[in-house]
């Protein structure tokens, strides 16, 4: 819901979805996103089903899926799972690409930041998502 919230905030319509998930999630993923006015230009993702493993997805694999859907312009990019570690990356990531990234963790942390009324820039590393004040 706070990815949702954050797209909608960015106006994005057109996403990049990363992912480690099997093909029948990822589309279910992209059908919910279709659904509410985002269309998934562009996807990469590893055909993981065991949730254990979705933690071991090494950097360079996600830097390889990041850069193949940047590839197609999207106006974000979501890394999507919160076993995936990726946020640590995003900064890296956007300025390499020139894309925002959202990743699902961190888009979780920006909004319980705002709940509790703490400027989400107090949080630095994580990309864009924390460079502008609430």
């Amino acid at each position: 819901m706070a990815l949702n919230e954050r797209l909608s905030i960015d106006g994005v319509e057109r996403l990049g979805l990363v992912s480690p998930y099997v093909s029948d999630v990822q589309n279910k993923i992209i059908k919910n996103y279709r659904s509410i006015g985002v269309t998934c230009i562009a996807e990469d993702h590893l055909s993981i089903s065991d949730n254990f493993s979705f933690a071991e997805v090494s950097e360079s694999t996600l830097d390889s899926q990041v850069r193949n859907v940047a590839k197609a312009a999207p106006q974000a990019i979501a890394t999507y799972c919160t076993n995936l570690h990726a946020a640590q990356v995003v900064s890296r990531w956007e300025r390499e690409h020139g894309i925002p990234i959202f990743d699902t963790t961190a888009t979780v942390i920006w909004k319980i930041l705002r709940m509790i009324e703490v400027d989400p820039q107090s949080l630095r590393g994580w990309g864009q998502l924390f460079t502008q004040s609430r």
